[in-house]
């Protein structure tokens, strides 16, 4: 007989991830093995601030690569499903459910004009929210930009458009009509976390439509099942629960396992996002750290910063990596460079539109210059734990980094010696994972216990005291630097430099 606490280890949940370049999906028993998965290219367009994809093409993509994972599955094992999308895309569609506009992509930034509107009509309640203001790439600023074109214009006139987000879509397609949203894709469209409703107040002093919005529901929650059209065109077999799911950046946390109060996941990839869990809702005047909320209640603060191992490419095309990892960690150079990747500043975990690299000290060649590049990532990731603490988020807990960077040993041992903390890399991970999880609770099973009877531990790396000693002039110096240039607030500043005597 199973044990009704954790999934049933025949059962088979599908993770379905749609990305800023692919639409995956991924099939994972109850014990947290991978039994397939699948994955297609997305493309869009950006030219300037602009950036848009084809709607239609995100449910292609997906039932491709649905169709591919599928095909070797006993279908009577595939229990249900969840979907992860990028954070703050949107379209307008009509009372069908057939897009009316591109999909406005979560980087697109053409609407700066009308994110000062939507902070004037709800600053107040942003900031008891905890974000303080809502940057151009927010759903809500997007959304009243839309709104202001004329084909946005015409497009409202017609009875019955709605205003969905990337996930939403696919979720009407899989069940055949629209179903609720989840809060994690509504955040940046303004919804009210605290009393979950959106915040009709404030939506009526920017003049959206009533009925535009969709309805809201936790994660987690059963939308529907998976209707017959859906199935003919995903090999996803009728009557699979649908179920609402979180942004991707949420979904890698849950993937990575990073859920009790004080975890924290560390994403290293082209950029960096940090996304943690806590009991309350943390608050951020600078607007830099945002909370989602989890199924069960709590608070999962967080940012994504404009600085990465995207700078590693441009300036090492073509070198030997790993020679230049071998020599830099023979070497053991200081100097740091600044990894700013974003053309538009850094966002997190400082806001400086301004913001550009630059190095602090010597790097006589190219390994001593690849190993800054490595140290001043490492660097901004401690000084993200730093202004955590500061807003008084809980950062004593477990450590959990993923991302094309764990694919570097020496970059890993970086990282915890420089963070003096031990980090865990686990066994398999990503966003179509933890949708897989989130899918798995739908029997009933908490998240926690989902996660930990399908997130497989892996490797464990210790710090070493003596090399956390090492680096911590260097580090101290990063600071000065980033205040010296006016991007880094005194307060924070002088927080880092306390938090390092102690």
């Amino acid at each position: 007989m199973s044990d009704p606490r954790v999934p049933d280890p025949d059962g088979v949940w599908l993770g379905l991830d749609l990305g800023a370049g692919h639409a995956r999906c991924a099939a994972v028993d109850g014990t947290g093995r991978l039994l397939a998965t699948a994955v297609r290219p997305l493309t869009g367009r950006r030219t300037g601030k602009r950036h848009e994809q084809d709607p239609e093409q995100w449910w292609t993509a997906l039932s491709a690569a649905c169709r591919e994972a599928l095909a070797g599955l006993d279908p009577r094992r595939i229990r249900g499903l969840a979907l992860a999308a990028t954070s703050g895309t949107i379209l307008l569609a009509d009372a069908d459910g057939t897009p009316l506009t591109p999909g406005l992509m979560y980087d697109d930034g053409r609407a700066a004009e009308q994110a000062v509107a939507v902070d004037e009509a709800g600053g107040a309640l942003w900031r008891q929210l905890g974000y303080g203001t809502m940057p151009a790439t927010w759903a809500l600023p997007r959304l009243r930009w839309l709104l202001d074109q004329p084909s946005g214009r015409e497009a409202v006139a017609a009875k019955g458009v709605r205003l969905l987000h990337q996930a939403d879509l696919i979720t009407w397609r899989l069940a055949g009509h629209q179903v609720a949203s989840d809060s994690s894709h509504a955040l940046k469209t303004g919804y009210h976390l605290i009393e979950e409703r959106w915040p009709d107040e404030v939506l009526d002093r920017l003049d959206v439509p009533e009925g535009l919005l969709p309805d809201v529901v936790r994660p987690g929650t059963v939308l529907g099942t998976v209707c017959a059209a859906a199935a003919g065109a995903t090999g996803i077999p009728e009557g699979t629960a649908v179920i609402a799911g979180m942004t991707d950046g949420c979904a890698a946390q849950i993937g990575a396992g990073a859920l009790a109060p004080g975890a924290w996941h560390l994403l290293l990839g082209t950029t960096f996002a940090v996304k943690g869990s806590s009991p309350h809702l943390v608050r951020d005047p600078a607007g830099v750290v945002h909370c989602h909320r989890a199924p069960g209640g709590n608070w999962l603060p967080g940012g994504a910063s404009g600085s990465g191992a995207g700078v590693i490419s441009p300036y090492f095309h073509g070198a030997n990596l790993d020679a230049l990892t071998e020599r830099a960690a023979a070497l053991d150079p200081d100097a740091i460079v600044y990894p700013l990747v974003s053309t538009d500043g850094e966002s997190f975990p400082f806001r400086a539109p301004d913001a550009e690299p630059f190095l602090l000290g010597e790097v006589p060649h190219r390994a001593a210059e690849f190993h800054a590049y490595l140290l001043g990532a490492v660097c901004l990731e401690r000084l993200s734990f730093d202004y955590l603490d500061l807003l008084g988020a809980p950062v004593d807990g477990s450590l959990t980094a993923t991302g094309e960077g764990t694919r570097n040993p020496y970059w890993c041992r970086l990282r915890a010696d420089v963070l003096g903390r031990s980090v865990h890399l686990p066994e398999q991970s990503g966003s179509a994972l933890g949708m897989a999880v989130l899918a798995a609770t739908s029997a009933g099973i908490g998240l926690d216990e989902a996660a930990a009877a399908m997130v497989r531990p892996g490797e464990e790396i210790r710090p070493r005291a003596a090399r956390t000693a090492r680096y911590l002039p260097a580090y101290l110096r990063f600071i000065d630097e980033l205040t010296r240039r006016g991007w880094l607030a005194e307060a924070v500043a002088d927080h880092a430099r306390d938090r390092a005597g102690r």
